[in-house]
């Protein structure tokens, strides 16, 4: 058995935060919450990095309040006592003509203390105090597209962000919808990155834009940053030249439509998607849950569903979808019908962790 022996889960709803936790078989789960009771939490973060010393990870949940407004707070003992910055750790300026939302993305940076915010309306934040206090990202926020970036229907956001692990001065993120935007010189500069990907809600003829897809998730394994697997409104690719380029993997699957994309932590080529029917039908094709594991990169695809419930005629939201890092890594997989389940076996069996939450947006789980 590994040092690192405990597990966390954080799961975000249309209704709280609850916290799971567990040994590193996963076999059973003792869970805490609701926190942050009858507030949205569209976004967590299970960041280690200030328990270098051994103790519990900081956890980091962006909850929504209808009274309150959105905040960012953080807790370092697995959830019994949450702290947060008076008056709110992420807030536009008076002056600029706009209101937070939801903070839809924390995701960690180069240093110890960093880390990254995607919001609605679409913006990116940085911290540099572990999550107190956020200043806005001015070069995205002013750039020329902005105006011309849309909405999908669950509003204007940045809900990809993925610092390169190897130059601090590069970041991709992704907004819905606007398409992949990458910087290179530490955010002063943004460009799109979206040559290949497809916006099939466009007339013939127009459907490669520079910028304007609606793009659902975005996910690479630290190993190989250069390869990015894209989750598409209808396509599903990979780049292999840090997002200059994007070609089709979605061959072999039941649609190309879905939000979730998620890479094994231990190896580049195993990735997994959980496919859903486009239009109207926003539910598992055929009615039957099923996660698809490609382990050559997207060449290939396997249906896995042993434990998951069929029929099922609920989705799996862009963030609902995760992995931990033990050295036998798990993953956790949440539905909008408050369920969520765990597999350690790389897919091929899955168990339940807890049922009947409500409307289940974001999973987050690491080892420690």
């Amino acid at each position: 058995m590994s040092e690192r022996t405990r597990t966390v889960l954080m799961i975000g709803t249309r209704k709280g935060l609850w916290v799971a936790t567990s040994d590193e078989a996963r076999a059973s789960w003792d869970l805490t919450g609701p926190h942050h009771d009858m507030e949205e939490v569209y976004s967590c973060l299970v960041d280690p990095r200030p328990a270098a010393d051994g103790g519990p990870p900081r956890l980091l949940a962006g909850a929504s309040s209808s009274w309150l407004g959105p905040q960012v707070r953080w807790s370092d003992d697995l959830g019994a006592t949450w702290q947060e910055t008076p008056g709110g750790g992420i807030r536009f300026d008076a002056d600029r003509g706009a209101a937070l939302e939801r903070v839809w993305q924390l995701a960690p940076g180069a240093g110890r203390h960093e880390v990254w915010a995607g919001t609605e309306p679409g913006a990116v934040w940085h911290s540099t105090d572990g999550g107190r206090t956020f200043a806005l990202n001015e070069a995205l926020w002013e750039h020329p597209h902005r105006a011309q970036w849309g909405e999908g229907f669950g509003g204007q956001a940045f809900h990809t962000i993925l610092p390169h692990p190897d130059d601090p001065a590069s970041v991709t993120v992704a907004i819905s919808t606007g398409g992949v935007y990458q910087t290179s010189d530490g955010g002063a500069s943004w460009a799109p990155r979206n040559a290949g990907v497809r916006a099939e809600f466009l007339p013939e003829g127009q459907q490669h834009p520079e910028f304007g897809q609606c793009v659902h998730k975005v996910a690479r394994h630290p190993a190989r940053p250069e390869r990015l697997f894209l989750q598409n409104h209808g396509g599903v690719y990979r780049s292999d030249d840090h997002a200059a380029t994007w070609t089709s993997i979605a061959e072999g699957l039941p649609a190309d439509f879905g939000f979730p994309v998620v890479v094994h932590p231990h190896d580049p080529d195993t990735v997994f998607v959980f496919p859903i029917g486009g239009g109207e039908r926003r539910y598992p094709p055929q009615g039957r849950a099923r996660v698809w594991r490609s382990r050559d990169a997207g060449q290939s695809w396997t249906p896995l569903g042993r434990g998951l419930p069929d029929p099922c005629y609920v989705a799996v939201m862009r963030d609902a979808m995760a992995a931990d890092d033990h050295d036998r890594a798990g993953l956790y997989l949440g539905a909008r019908n408050g369920a969520v389940w765990a597999s350690t076996d790389d897919g091929e069996s899955w168990s339940s962790v807890v049922a009947n939450l409500p409307d289940v947006m974001v999973v987050r789980a690491a080892a420690f």
